[in-house]
Order: structure tokens, then sequence, then C-alpha cells
């Protein structure tokens, strides 16, 4: 592991699960990655760097925010709560969201910055805001990205609350604005009650490289937005890259995040030089997640091997120069006739790939079941319901028992529920990605 300071970065280590061998002429290659960082979040050296760090609370304010009343109020109570837990130091704003964008709190094109005053100024600011007005999220996203390229960040980070769809601007507008702010600060986005479009909200989470969930409670949004700015505030270092270098001949199939949840990374590479290129994770804290990463290797004869790609991770300069690398690991390839050895399933990449059909079979399944197909829905649901119960995955295996009736979770078999709550259907479709950690 490369050596540098934990004043200035967390410090980071890789380590590669696979089975590297091959059968005679086989190509495919799989690992999990497991990614582990320390010394840069609450409990090391960058927990009282917080004058680096920025965040914007984006609040939906259209009139449907007033249906019930108790969404205004908990999303008045919920940025509050939220601002008492900034760190001193901390950059921030609050924006509220209609068909504009408009600056609550400090209103000056800026941030302010975390002390008692302005906490208590920015809590007074909320009473300012009203429902009433449409829903235009891209012009939220880009407020907030004005406002966090007005300081020198090193963290910048959104926390976007919204109630409904997002009716006055188009897709391509909203897509825009996501490809706009991409790479330039992450962002959690919460769905409150259930009148709001799931792939809208975990499509803005997933672009910004930041976390979705839903809060059909408004009462339990205070609850949630103190955990989101705790996490926010965790966080040590940004823009971390998950770097792959492969050999000449060597083809990358997928690079995926596959804990805390499921993440397809593979269309976001940029290139980093010959044979190199740079897929994004987002800031760190003190953490661990894993990256499933596959390769499809030439055709090799018996008692030959290969380095079929190097694992590392590098952050950025503060100088400007290039990306620093840190910690990396290594993916092999050793081509056998012993069969016992080649058709080993190591057990990680059996587990995460067990948790990312799981991922596909819940959305699947729910789309069946909005579009009538019940056959298909059962298939999906269940074949969800035996993946789940084989990997542990016992919050999602939950969530799908409020979906279906299930007879025998081993075989998948079960009954789709006559009435199913909408809450519940659209817990299951926001935290369908969320995965267990394979136990080692």
């Amino acid at each position: 592991m490369a050596n540098f300071s934990k004043s200035t970065v967390p410090q980071f280590s890789v380590d590669v699960y696979q089975n590297e061998f091959l059968p005679e002429g086989g190509r495919d290659v799989s690992a999990i990655v497991t990614v582990t960082s320390t010394g840069g979040g609450t409990s090391g050296a960058h927990a009282g760097s917080a004058g680096t760090a920025g965040v914007v609370i984006m609040v939906d304010c259209s009139g449907s925010m007033d249906y019930p009343a108790t969404k205004m109020r908990g999303a008045r109570e919920a940025t509050a709560a939220a601002v008492d837990t900034l760190r001193d130091g901390t950059h921030f704003a609050v924006v509220a969201g209609t068909h504009v964008a408009k600056e609550v709190y400090p209103g000056n094109g800026g941030l302010a910055v975390a002390d008692a005053r302005t906490r208590a100024e920015a809590k007074e600011s909320l009473r300012r805001l009203s429902a009433g007005g449409g829903t235009a999220i891209g012009t939220w996203l880009r407020l907030a990205d004005r406002l966090l390229s007005s300081a020198e960040l090193t963290i910048r980070h959104g926390i976007l609350l919204t109630d409904g769809r997002n009716e006055h601007e188009s897709p391509e507008e909203l897509r825009a604005a996501l490809d706009a702010c991409a790479g330039r600060f992450t962002c959690d986005a919460r769905g409150v009650g259930t009148d709001w479009e799931v792939k809208e909200v975990t499509g803005i989470a997933s672009a910004l490289l930041g976390t979705a969930d839903i809060v059909a409670d408004p009462a339990g949004l205070a609850a949630d937005f103190t955990t989101m700015m705790g996490h926010a505030m965790g966080k040590g270092v940004a823009d971390v890259a998950l770097r792959l270098w492969t050999p000449v001949g060597v083809e990358i199939m997928f690079v995926k995040q596959v804990a805390p949840s499921v993440e397809d990374l593979t269309g976001r590479r940029t290139e980093a030089g010959p044979r190199a290129g740079d897929y994004p994770t987002g800031s760190w804290g003190d953490e661990s997640r894993d990256y499933h990463v596959s390769v499809r290797v030439p055709r090799a004869a018996v008692g030959q091997e290969m380095l079929a790609a190097r694992v590392s991770l590098v952050v950025p300069d503060p100088a400007g120069g290039d990306p620093r690398p840190l910690s990396q690991g290594l993916v092999r390839a050793v081509w056998t006739d012993d069969l016992a050895m080649s058709t080993s399933i190591n057990p990680q990449v059996a587990h995460y790939t067990g948790q990312a059909e799981l991922a596909d079979a819940i959305q699947q399944g729910l789309d069946a079941r909005k579009s009538g197909d019940r056959d298909g829905a059962t298939a999906k649901l269940g074949r969800a319901v035996q993946l789940a119960a084989v990997s542990g995955n016992a919050d999602t295996a939950k969530l799908l028992s409020k979906v279906v009736d299930v007879v025998d979770a081993a075989t998948g078999t079960v009954r789709l529920k006559a009435k199913v709550a909408e809450a519940d259907e659209m817990t299951l479709e926001t935290r369908s990605t969320k995965t267990v950690r394979v136990k080692r």
C-alpha cells in the first residue's frame, strides 16, 4: 500500500477474492474486490476537517407537499435536524424546490459556514418554507451545483427530498442536469409518502453516487435526515476512482459495485492511460465496499498463467497533478487440467452473482406485476424469495413477504398477494439493490 499521510487521505486496502484456475481454453475470470478505507471518517484525522466539506439540502416545496400538511411540517423538522447535525466549519445551504429553485439560506448566492449562529439562522429561515408550485428537480440540482462551486471544497454533497413526480421538466432535461452534475457532487435522494416515482429517485441517487430510500411516513424524516447528514459528515475524501488496468488482449466484461448495494459502473469508465480506465466510486469515510470485476482473457494452454487485471484506488492530486494511486490488488488467470480446481466457484463470487440476480429478479417481477403479467411476476418474485433465502438477505426477504405469500422459500414457491400496500411495494422496489455482505 502506498504510504500517504492520514492528514492527506484515508488509508485504503484492496483484497481480491477469486478462483484463478481455468480449464484449458477457458477465458472468463471473475473476482470480488473488497476495498476498505480507514482513518478518514468520523473516527479518523478527517473528523476535524469539516471546513473542506459542503452540503446543500434541497427540499421539495411543490403544492403536493401540503397534502397532507404533515409532509411539509416533517420536511421542515427534518431539515432542522440535519442542520443541527452539521459540524462546525461545514459549508452549507438550503434550497426550496418547486418548478424553480430558490435559495432559502443563506440566500446570497453562496454557502454559509456552520456555527451556532448560522445554524440558528438557518432553522429560523425554514419557517419561510411553504408549499406551492410544481416540480422540476433538474433546476434544484443545478442550483446546488452552483452553490457548491462557490467555495473551495474537497467534499461536496447534496440531500434531496421529494414527494412527487418530476412533472414540470422533461426526462431529457433531468438527464441533462444529472449529466452536468455527475462527478461534481454526490447526492442522497429520499421520497416521502407514496406519490413519487421510484425510478426517478433511484436514478438521481445512482447518477450522483448517493443513496436512495423511501420515507413512507413523514414522521420518520427527521431521523432519516439526521442519519444521512451524519454519514455525510463522516466522509474524508472525495472523487475516489477504482482504476482497472488490463494487459493486451483482455476484454472487460463488467465492473459493478455489489455491496452495500448493486450499482453497475461499467458504462462510467473514463480512460486513464494505455489499457487503463477509472470507475467513479464517490466519497469515502471509514467503510468497506465490494466490487465485482469480470474480464475475458485470451485462450491459453495448461500450465500457463497471466495477470488478468490490476485493480487500484486513485485519488485526485490536490496540486492538480495526475491522480495518486493508493493500494492495489491483482486478478490472475492460471490454466489447469485439474477439473476440481477449474470448476470450483469462489464463495464471494457466487454470493454476489446471486445478489445481483436478486436485484434484477425483484425489478423484473414488480414490472411484470404492474403490467398485469401475473405468471411472470410470480416466477420472478419467487426466484427472488429463493435467492434471498439462500444468501441470508433477511431484510429483502421480509420486504418480499409483504408482496407475496411464501409457500416454500427454498424452492421459490410463492403466490402473489391479492392486495399490497403501495408503500410496501415502493419500499421493496427502492431497496431492491441493497445487498448483504458475504460471510467469510
